[in-house]
């Protein structure tokens, strides 16, 4: 993937100041013509980590690094060898790293009870100052059992290690509550149907037990996967979007292939940004790393397509950054939604493009879709927060038959339209079908295509696995 690399320059910059806070936050709908002109006029607060310049602050005043210095790595791997040890899990190592990275900033560690109460009941953190709060929508929190609790007993700190025993962060000042979670999944998915990817995976065979802390992170995450280049951290994405003198930054969050749907949002949204007055806006296409359900396309192959995509200049390699978000999935829809938005603020984002059921999926038990289609963009409008943060909500994108190819869907012709769902995408792709011309690029398909070709078939009822890229 050298061309997908040459996207980005990993530049980190010292430590400088970071702007003070202003709200900024509007509701523009894209598929109407706008005339509006706005520039953010900052003040800078010394003690933050790195420089934005133009770029929003994060939230908290500052990016939160939890990775210890190198200096300082030998002497915690010797504290830790006195430490009790808690095994961790694939997704327990990706919430590591998002909050190591200071995606969750303000959050120094996993919640603890007070910080998981305000988060299920208020989508929402309460900063130090007694006043100001910041959004948190998902529970980032550390389950145990029984037996770890025990083990545990009195002691302020703990050590956490991967399924091979190596260290990964020192969990300090603990605290230990009760995991209820009938109410996480209820407050978090608004059901407790079962059959919920990420619950079933993650929470309802996880201990009956929370701990929180301060996290120390020993050394940088990295998974040796072959896309760890593509893994920015959100200072050094606003380093790049610095480097690349960006007076406005969008994102768009995807964990599917680039159709020309999709490049039609991001492209159009650049359009009507150059139209209200910014001079360099610059695209964070940003696939979702972490944990997805059994049937979604898995990341490498979705980051080859995300290439084809860029090569065969759908987008703009000039004015696009990729990267990849390590986040693991919920499908919670409009409280997941909040989630992904607060994030991208974090990593320098002042616009955020919504569209259609955002992070949703269908009902895991009846034929419908979990969440209504239009909730997501309408609470992200008024999430508490968030109010920094532009959303910038799409009319639904489909294919129009009389230009054979992906538009804004017109309700006054809708003859004229097809649908192409996510399910018939990928029907057509497995049977090694194409889709209609336009819907996306020649090559991104034929990766897509390739994918479903590579699955190993399985004979005892699961879903098969794919062969490795």
């Amino acid at each position: 993937m050298a061309t997908m690399a040459s996207l980005f320059l990993k530049t980190p910059g010292p430590s400088q100041s970071l702007p003070k806070t202003q709200k900024t936050h509007f509701v523009l709908p894209l598929n109407y013509p706008v005339s509006y002109s706005w520039r953010s006029k900052f003040r800078a607060v010394p003690g933050a980590r790195i420089r934005c310049g133009p770029l929003i602050e994060p939230d908290g005043g500052k990016l939160m690094d939890l990775v210890v210095e190198e200096p300082q790595r030998d002497l915690k791997r010797r504290q830790a060898l006195s430490l009790p040890q808690i095994k961790l899990s694939k997704i327990d190592i990706q919430w590591v790293h998002v909050l190591s990275e200071g995606w969750a900033s303000p959050l120094n560690g996993f919640m603890r009870e007070s910080e998981f109460l305000q988060t299920l009941h208020f989508n929402s953190l309460r900063l130090g100052d007694g006043g100001s709060v910041v959004n948190m929508s998902v529970p980032i929190v550390l389950a145990i059992d029984d037996s770890h609790k025990n083990r545990i007993g009195g002691s302020s700190s703990v050590a956490l290690v991967d399924d091979k025993d190596k260290l990964i962060a020192i969990l300090n000042d603990v605290e230990i509550y009760k995991h209820n979670k009938e109410e996480r999944i209820a407050r978090t998915w608004g059901t407790t149907a079962p059959g919920l990817p990420y619950a079933d995976e993650a929470i309802t065979h996880a201990g009956n037990w929370l701990i929180g802390g301060d996290l120390e992170v020993i050394e940088p995450i990295k998974y040796d996967d072959g896309l760890d280049r593509f893994r920015l951290s959100p200072a050094e994405l606003r380093d790049e979007f610095t480097r690349r003198n960006a007076d406005a930054v969008f994102a768009f969050q995807l964990r599917n292939p680039v159709h020309n749907g999709h490049a039609l949002l991001m492209t159009d949204t650049r359009r009507r940004l150059l139209e209200m007055g910014y001079k360099n806006p610059v695209l964070l296409l940003h696939p979702l790393g972490g944990y997805t359900k059994a049937d979604d396309v898995p990341l490498q192959w979705r980051m080859r397509q995300h290439e084809k995509v860029l090569e065969d200049g759908v987008l703009d390699p000039e004015t696009t950054v990729v990267s990849i978000f390590p986040s693991p999935m919920h499908y919670a829809g409009p409280t997941e939604v909040q989630w992904h938005a607060k994030a991208r603020i974090n990593a320098g984002a002042n616009f955020y493009i919504v569209g259609r059921d955002p992070a949703g999926m269908g009902h895991p038990l009846e034929k419908r879709d979990l969440y209504d289609a239009d909730h997501g963009k309408k609470v992200l409008s008024m999430a508490p927060g968030l109010e920094r943060l532009n959303i910038l909500p799409f009319k639904v994108a489909a294919y129009d038959k009389t230009q054979n190819r992906m538009a804004f869907f017109d309700p006054s012709r809708t003859q004229d339209f097809l649908f192409i769902s996510g399910t018939k995408m990928r029907s057509l792709a497995k049977n090694k079908e194409s889709p209609p011309d336009g819907f996306m690029c020649p090559g991104g398909w034929k990766i897509l295509v390739e994918y479903y070709d590579s699955l190993t078939p399985a004979g005892n009822g699961r879903v098969p696995e794919p062969v490795p890229v």
